[in-house]
């Protein structure tokens, strides 16, 4: 695979150099400007960093079904699906669920849910009609974005009245599970409108909607979790009374119990529930925005924005939730010149009517029946079987069978209103209801000293100053269940989360413009942290007009999200709290680690049933196995990165070429290490506490780890237009961990292919008003490392189609296409959906 689409490569330069009459005009769109990677207007040609821009015309000849899944294939790009409608970004590594290292923009305003840290796919973005073109930094943006950037950023551009007025109105209409052995085929449909109008010379507004109707893709991973539970006993696979499967919930180690059936120990676990029995597969979402836009003066624009997202769909980050009439909104008001920029806005959320699928599987379980109920029918069961002459194996099988009498059966309205009844009980030691209501204000202004006040100096000594400052304060409402307040007498107050930053930019340019240097230094100051600095130091050499070299050296800083920060809740029996020592305070010192004490609960449990020794004896000879927790309270993560790239044009400017080759290292990584507290003080019994789960809290901490990181990669595409009509592109992108100095099995998991390929092929103006283009992705795979599941990730590939015709006296466009046409189904990660085929035809109306 990997030398077939080297070839194609290779073809498509050589395709390039044999034309004999290129179109000089067709590259001039890259001679565009760009603003994300500076915050200042320049040639995409000399970005001092690699940055990667889609126009809403090459967005529009993908064949994905939006815009927004047409960035799986931009260069430097990896993207996961852990919904339909709800897909996660990321660039260089380190990727999961819940993305805070990538921050997304809408108009340069962060659209992250507060709570979560990152963005819930596109619920605050631009739709299809209103998007104007994406610009996106692969690899760290700290110095100039802040915090949430150390893996890059993605800023979308809409529409402006002024500029693109009308109505407009789009519909798809696809087809989804098509041969999915869990599913019948399902209907999806899009129905999209925009509306512009200027109505004075200094006023126009705008207003978008969107509303989705489908059937979201489903998980079904049944690989075993706690395959050796019972290895000293030999119940293994089919056998194992203790089977947890990955997308199976309520059989984790909190519903699992140690038991004496006939003289032996034997690890038995609750039934539990298939993800597909707790959730509603169907997606329904409805998002909007309204923009008022007002020139105060030539050149300088006033602008109100309100967007919204009300979602039903799934999401995941240690565990799976369903998302119920979610809503995230955002008020903007943003001021534009050539020599100031101001931002103040307010994103929301309130999580609705969702909750948490492990909650609610395990919760079902214990709302017919307690634990201590069951595992006395379970033992009664198995007596009475073995009596009857069952051997082991279906004698835990009958047990389970007379433990689980008056079980809530998948599928019945007596397990639906059950279903019901918990997502409305907002505490998950009996309920499963996320009741969270969150919000932040963000306030910045940039100023480019030398556009306006200092102009004599950019005439004179070609120089570009630019200095800018923001403020973010988070509020959480504490719910008594997810956050609650831990200041003494506070309780029920909300909790606020400050951060303060600012930086300064300097660019001179040299030898006529043929060499840019420039420098950026921000500081920022964080709630409960001490102010961290991060400079960018980058040079672009131009020898001509029409190739670039860069190189830059940046560092960055990560501030741990509220979540990361103020989490109080119960999950499954197990605590996870915020990493601040406000909320953790006697924790991290009286802990011991959790993996240390599985391995010495499964050390005593093979002595008892292997070697005949007492309980107690196992405990002596195996205690030395428990280890005490080293983390402690968290840190900011840190990273340096080292950059080098290139941007040139050939062939007349047909051919474009962009390459970037860079080298991270990381440390103090935000994650997450299970520990354990005894509830004994004393340290001769806290052996005996160890091994008994009911003498012990168990608690998931925000920490750091201890692990010093180092990854490498590269990307490179080619762009290549011919004769006006065809236009080949392809790219590739290579990324690896290095190596890991201090390795504690802390770490967050790298999470990336090493390899992704992109290869498409676009005939405009085929018979007439007919444009087609057809694309190929492939993925290598990789290893992935979740709280949810471990493992390995398969390749995968996806082909994909579209056929268009533009019907340009009506303003209008007819497409036709599939995104995974050969409808192979694949996991983007461990744990997440399968992926098929999904089958539209789309109509628009009155569009570009």
């Amino acid at each position: 695979m990997k030398y077939l689409l080297t070839t194609l490569i290779i073809t498509f330069s050589i395709v390039c150099q044999a034309q004999t009459q290129p179109d000089t005009l067709k590259a001039h769109a890259l001679d565009e400007v760009v603003v994300t990677a500076s915050r200042v207007m320049e040639r995409i040609l000399v970005s001092p960093v690699s940055v990667q821009k889609v126009g809403a015309k090459a967005a529009a000849l993908s064949p994905a079904l939006s815009f927004f899944d047409a960035l799986e294939n931009v260069q430097g790009v990896h993207m996961i699906t852990p919904s339909m409608s709800f897909k996660v970004l990321n660039a260089r590594g380190f990727s999961n669920t819940t993305n805070v290292r990538f921050a997304q923009l809408t108009d340069g305003m962060d659209v992250q849910s507060p709570h979560i840290g990152g963005a819930i796919g596109n619920s605050l973005g631009p739709t299809d009609l209103d998007i104007a073109s994406i610009e996106i930094l692969p690899g760290t943006a700290s110095a100039l974005y802040g915090m949430n950037t150390v893996n890059g950023l993605a800023n979308f551009f809409t529409k402006n009245p002024f500029n693109s007025q009308g109505f407009s109105i789009q519909q798809k209409t696809a087809v989804n599970h098509v041969n999915d052995k869990h599913s019948n085929v399902k209907l999806f449909t899009e129905t999209t409108l925009r509306f512009a109008k200027v109505v004075a010379p200094k006023f126009a507004f705008k207003v978008n909607g969107a509303f989705t109707k489908g059937y979201d893709w489903i998980a079904f991973d049944q690989t075993e979790l706690n395959a050796n539970a019972n290895s000293s006993t030999g119940l293994l696979g089919a056998d194992n009374p203790a089977s947890d499967p990955v997308n199976s919930y309520g059989n984790e180690s909190s519903n699992r119990k140690t038991i004496t059936l006939g003289g032996k120990r034997y690890v038995v676990s609750r039934t539990g529930y298939q993800e597909s029995e707790v959730v509603d597969y169907r997606l329904q979402n409805v998002k909007g925005d309204v923009g008022l836009y007002y020139k105060v003066a030539p050149g300088a624009v006033l602008t109100y924005t309100y967007h919204f997202g009300l979602m039903d769909n799934v999401y995941q980050r240690a565990n799976r939730f369903r998302l119920r009439n979610y809503l995230v909104q955002q008020h903007g008001v943003q001021y534009q010149s050539a020599s100031v920029q101001a931002r103040l806005y307010i994103n929301s959320e309130n999580t609705g009517r969702s909750y948490n699928l492990r909650s609610m599987a395990e919760n079902i379980d214990r709302s017919y029946k307690s634990d201590n109920d069951w595992y006395a029918d379970f033992a009664r069961g198995f007596n009475s079987a073995t009596a009857g002459g069952a051997n082991v194996a279906d004698a835990m099988r009958q047990a389970r069978i007379a433990a689980d009498a008056g079980r809530f059966l998948p599928g019945t309205d007596r397990l639906n209103e059950q279903l019901r009844k918990l997502q409305d009980i907002n505490n998950w030691d009996v309920g499963a209801a996320l009741r969270v209501k969150a919000d932040f204000v963000h306030a910045e202004v940039q100023v480019s000293l030398t556009e306006r006040y200092l102009k004599a100096w950019k005439d004179k000594y070609e120089l570009d100053i630019l200095v800018g400052a923001d403020h973010r304060t988070y509020v959480i409402v504490p719910d008594g269940n997810y956050f609650v307040n831990p200041e003494p007498g506070k309780d029920g107050k909300n909790i606020a989360y400050d951060r303060t930053g600012g930086y300064v930019s300097v660019n001179k340019d040299f030898f006529e413009k043929k060499l840019r240097l420039g420098t950026v230094l921000r500081a920022d100051k964080n709630d409960y942290f001490k102010t961290t600095f991060t400079p960018r130091i980058a040079a672009v050499y131009s020898p001509v007009h029409d190739h670039n070299i860069r190189v830059s050296f940046q560092t960055g800083y990560r501030f741990p999200s509220i979540f990361e920060a103020f989490s109080n809740v119960n999950s499954g029996g197990v605590k996870r709290v915020g990493g601040l020592p406000v909320m953790s305070q006697g924790i991290f010192e009286q802990a011991w680690l959790a993996n240390s004490i599985a391995g010495f609960q499964q050390a005593v449990l093979n002595d008892i049933n292997q070697n005949g020794l007492s309980q107690d004896t196992a405990i002596e000879k195996n205690k030395g196995l428990l280890k005490k927790n080293p983390y402690t309270y968290v840190k900011p993560e840190y990273t340096r990165t080292w950059e080098a790239g290139y941007k040139g044009l050939f062939f007349s400017r047909a051919l474009f070429v962009n390459a970037d080759l860079y080298f991270n290292r990381y440390s103090n990584f935000i994650a997450q290490a299970n520990m354990n507290v005894p509830l004994s003080a004393d340290p001769e019994a806290i052996p005996s506490d160890l091994y008994d789960k009911a003498r012990q809290a168990q608690y998931r901490m925000y920490t750091n780890s201890r692990s010093v990181i180092n990854n490498y990669g590269f990307s490179a595409g080619l762009n290549c237009q011919w004769e006006k009509k065809w236009i080949f592109g392809a790219n590739a992108t290579f990324a690896r961990l290095k190596n890991t100095e201090n390795r504690d099995g802390l770490e967050d998991g790298f999470n990336t292919p090493e390899w992704m390929w992109n290869c498409s092929v676009s005939r405009t103006n085929l018979l007439g008003h007919l444009d087609a283009t057809i694309s190929y992705k492939w993925q290598s795979d990789y290893f992935s490392q979740t709280f949810l599941v471990t493992g390995n990730v398969p390749s995968y590939s996806s082909f994909d189609a579209q056929v268009a015709c533009r019907i340009p006296a009506l303003k209008s466009r007819i497409k036709a296409g599939a995104s995974n046409l050969l409808n192979k189904y694949y996991v983007s990660f461990l744990g997440g959906p399968s992926v098929g085929g999904m089958y539209y035809l789309m109509l628009a109306f009155n569009v570009e």
